[in-house]
């Protein structure tokens, strides 16, 4: 985290530089955001007996099942669960 004395001396060295188009600037990063967390519709095929135990954690949880498979591959993908086989 920076600080404010930092923050001044970086300004006054030229760091930091004013953007020319602020909305447009403006609208970059929004469009950024939005296609990092863009959703997209998928199938999965799961036996019964998981879907039955997933609805059953989630009901536990307070997590929908589906957000919770969403959080899981999530988790998985990010490297902060191991798959074991």
């Amino acid at each position: 985290m920076i600080n404010e004395k930092e923050l001044i001396q970086e300004i006054e060295s030229d760091e930091w530089q004013p953007v020319k188009d602020v909305n447009k600037e403006k609208e970059k990063l929004k469009n950024a955001v939005r296609e990092k967390y863009k959703k997209r519709i998928i199938s999965i095929r799961l036996s019964e007996a998981d879907i039955r135990k997933l609805k059953k954690k989630s009901l536990e949880t307070g997590i929908p099942y589906q957000t919770l498979i969403s959080f899981l591959i999530h988790q998985y993908v990010e490297g902060k669960i191991k798959l074991e086989l």
